[in-house]
């Protein structure tokens, strides 16, 4: 497996690899919605940007993690951030994750395009497994994943701990390579009922 860190993009999203000239777009992107943001594992919202960026920076020099931009192709705005990381080559198996959307992003096609680009980079590279986790007490995140085609396989008790220095549940899910071709199609259809 070797996930390459490209541009991917549909009619929805154009998902583009963090570079030095994204860094301002990014960071106003992600400059909103306190709430949300302190219910996340780290937060890249206003004075913790700057370290968030340089952390992804550094992960993807590592090849452990591709950050994306996540750019709206209707008005060509960058409207969140999503990863491919945790990528593992050993055991081909990696996690999509890291996804933040500004609040007027949220519950269209931006996150169902997202996945589908996410999962068949990954897919396409060779991988076996991939991973989408969320805190346990967010339901709403859980319905999107499952909606999306993922299998929940259980809580992991006090998995992380936030920024904010609670110690989280995380509730794990999983697509793999069996599963792929079915959430693949169920995907492709739920964004061709969206165009």
């Amino acid at each position: 497996m070797r996930i390459v860190p490209v541009p991917l993009e549909d009619r929805f999203v154009r998902l583009e690899p963090f570079e030095d000239g994204l860094k301002d777009e990014v960071r106003a992107a992600l400059n909103c919605d306190p709430e949300a943001w302190a219910a996340m594992v780290g937060s890249a919202q206003g004075a913790h940007f700057d370290g968030w960026w340089d952390s992804a920076l550094t992960a993807m020099r590592s090849g452990t993690r591709i950050a994306y931009a996540v750019r709206r192709r209707l008005d060509g705005a960058v409207v969140g951030t999503t990863s491919l990381y945790e990528i593992n080559p050993a055991y081909r198996r990696c996690e999509i994750g890291s996804t933040f959307y500004r609040p007027e992003a949220r519950g269209g096609a931006i996150n169902p395009a997202c996945k589908r680009l996410l999962l068949g980079h990954a897919f396409d590279a060779g991988a076996v497994r991939v991973e989408i986790i969320t805190d346990a007490v967010n339901a709403r995140s859980r319905a999107a994943i499952l909606k999306l085609g993922a299998r929940a396989e259980g809580v992991l008790r006090k998995h992380k701990i936030t920024w904010t220095g609670r110690a989280r549940d995380t509730a794990m899910f999983a697509v793999i390579d069996e599963d792929w071709p079915e959430v693949r199609d169920g995907l492709d259809r739920r964004l061709a009922a969206l165009a």
